[in-house]
């Protein structure tokens, strides 16, 4: 897997996300200190409000951004959104309000928005070997899944020594040397996408056509519509156990608070050992046959967790649900470890800004849906009617996906060809 770091540009737009990852974690714990020293007992519902801002950003600033963005080199544009939300950082210890939070967490998480899909977008074609890139986008998840772990204990550390105002520089240090690793490497240089003639007739090429361009091929093309069924499920898994966790933990098992990153760590674990594994599964067999049974194997969990929740009190309760969270974690990285794969087989080189930028819009819009439905439905009518509405969601997911992706070469390829405008765009996976 590590051989793809000897590409030397794909090397320092890795160490760039690794870098910027560590500074956003160190920040998520110095903002929740902030939060408490700004409002107290009311921290939680500042902290909510910033979540759902973050994905407000996400959903609605990434395809914005991306229609604009052929005007910018994309080397600057990353660079630009690593220095602002940098700025960020180091604004938020003199903080006095909590509307000061939100419009500060608007303007980090609006340039996070046109980092990371631009970050997406440029890998396959700085690695457009399919075996790289199947071991970059693997690559990827472990980061992603390593920070989760590492952040919280270098935070930890941390505090132990300074206070938490410090982290905010230690957040900035980060984006600071993302930026000067994204400005150090050499990018391909991009294609300028042609119009949506085919999926639109007469949608020209202005910034409301290319902002709405992406979603427009998620719509015509039958395996990115499945893709974002699949984006659904696994945004039910993941909502359970983000929002959920400590109430398993605390009132249900009656565990002490230790237990709670524990439990959170089987299910970074379950991710990480997929991560680790799949890109010689996806050497022998095609995505589809690795996330639509991933998507329906999360259903079955849901369905055991109910069962787990409505059972009596047990010493065995605690080890099913580390194995639970562990097996959930494991098949979300099923779903979305190869997410990179689907999308660039499906459209034309060109069209891959706008693709990537719509899966982060829309996959976060599935966050957005699944994140309250976990905590309202959790708190109002138990968590066992959450684990069957959430269930019943990635149900209707998978079934969506599967009618959608039927694994059919020619129709895959007409459609896909349709809706960029091209000729010869086609794929069988």
């Amino acid at each position: 897997m590590l051989s793809v770091l000897r590409n030397r540009t794909y090397l320092h737009l890795f160490a760039a996300q690794i870098v910027a990852l560590v500074g956003t974690g160190l920040a998520t714990v110095a903002l929740g200190l902030l939060a408490y020293d700004l409002a107290g007992a009311g921290a939680g519902s500042v902290l909510g409000t910033a979540l759902a801002i973050k994905m407000l950003a996400y959903v609605g600033i990434a395809p914005v951004v991306t229609a604009l963005a052929h005007r910018i080199p994309r080397r600057r544009l990353m660079a630009a959104s690593d220095l602002t939300r940098a700025a960020v950082a180091l604004t938020l210890p003199f903080v006095t309000e909590v509307w000061q939070v939100y419009v500060l967490i608007f303007v980090l998480q609006s340039a996070s928005a046109a980092f990371t899909p631009a970050f997406q977008s440029v890998i396959p074609e700085v690695l457009p070997e399919e075996r790289e890139y199947t071991r970059a986008l693997s690559l990827s998840r472990l980061a992603y899944d390593t920070e989760s772990l590492v952040s919280p204990v270098l935070a930890g550390a941390l505090l132990a020594l300074i206070s938490y105002n410090w982290l905010f520089w230690g957040t900035a240090a980060g984006f600071l040397a993302s930026a000067a690793l994204v400005l150090s490497a050499v990018l391909p240089k991009p294609l300028r996408p042609e119009p949506l003639r085919s999926v639109q007739e007469g949608a020209g090429d202005g910034v409301l056509a290319r902002s709405v361009r992406g979603t427009r091929l998620f719509l015509a093309v039958p395996r990115l519509r499945a893709m974002l069924a699949l984006d659904l499920a696994a945004a039910a898994a993941s909502a359970m156990v983000i929002v959920n966790t400590v109430v398993y933990v605390r009132g249900q098992l009656g565990r002490p608070a230790t237990d709670v990153p524990i439990a959170l760590g089987a299910y970074g674990a379950g991710s990480m050992a997929v991560a680790l594994l799949l890109p010689r599964v996806l050497d022998r067999v095609p995505d589809r046959i690795v996330m639509l049974p991933a998507a329906f194997g999360i259903v079955g969990l849901f369905a055991l967790l109910a069962v787990l929740t409505a059972a009596g009190p047990g010493a065995w309760r605690w080890p099913v649900l580390l194995a639970v969270w562990a097996v959930l974690g494991a098949a979300g990285s099923l779903i979305l470890t190869p997410t990179g794969r689907v999308l660039r087989d499906s459209v034309a080189a060109e069209d891959l800004p706008a693709v990537f930028s719509a899966q982060f819009s829309l996959s976060h819009g599935c966050w957005l849906l699944t994140y309250p439905l976990a905590g309202w439905l959790g708190a109002t009518l138990g968590l066992t009617a959450a684990s069957a509405a959430l269930g019943a969601v990635a149900l209707a997911s998978g079934l969506l996906a599967a009618r959608a992706w039927r694994g059919v070469p020619g129709a895959a390829a007409a459609a896909t060809a349709a809706a960029s405008g091209k000729r010869g765009v086609a794929v069988t996976r």
